[in-house]
């Protein structure tokens, strides 16, 4: 395999790590970590889900505020697109995120979401990094009137 091959083949292998830390981090609550996924200056935008968007530092502040609701939740990620051009890329992710709700009359329920996490990203030194996530919504499942109420979805 010619040097070229080789360099291309490594920068998906570590994309695709990049996009699976994100998921693990998320999915531990370990918020710290995704100082390793994002660039500081990242902007990232959740709201076609019902969250919010702006630069990292705001979303990491918020991110674990917003997840405290919901007892478990899982992001399996797949079906990895990447263009690749030197030191940027783009891509398009697909995410199944099963949640468990609080129902408010007690117990619990599941919910799955279905998006796409639409990327562009930046080799840094210390590696690739997500510089901007945006969500597009596929779809929702078992959703909570009135959570799809109070997300204004």
């Amino acid at each position: 395999m010619n040097p070229a091959a080789l360099q291309r083949l490594a920068d998906r292998i570590e994309l695709q790590e990049l996009v699976v830390r994100y998921a693990n981090a998320i999915d531990r609550r370990d918020f710290d970590a995704l100082d390793a996924v994002f660039t500081p200056d990242a902007y990232i935008d959740y709201r076609a889900m019902g969250g919010i968007d702006g630069p990292y530092p705001a979303v990491k502040q918020w991110l674990p505020q917003a997840l405290q609701h919901f007892p478990a939740y899982m992001h399996f990620v797949g079906n990895c697109e990447f263009a690749i051009d030197g030191d940027a890329a783009t891509g398009r992710i697909a995410c199944f995120n099963p949640m468990v709700v609080p129902r408010p009359e007690g117990g619990t329920d599941t919910m799955f979401l279905g998006l796409w996490y639409v990327d562009e990203y930046r080799r840094t030194a210390g590696g690739w990094r997500i510089g901007r996530r945006a969500e597009e919504k596929c779809y929702d499942f078992n959703m909570p009137a009135w959570m799809k109420k109070a997300l204004k979805l």
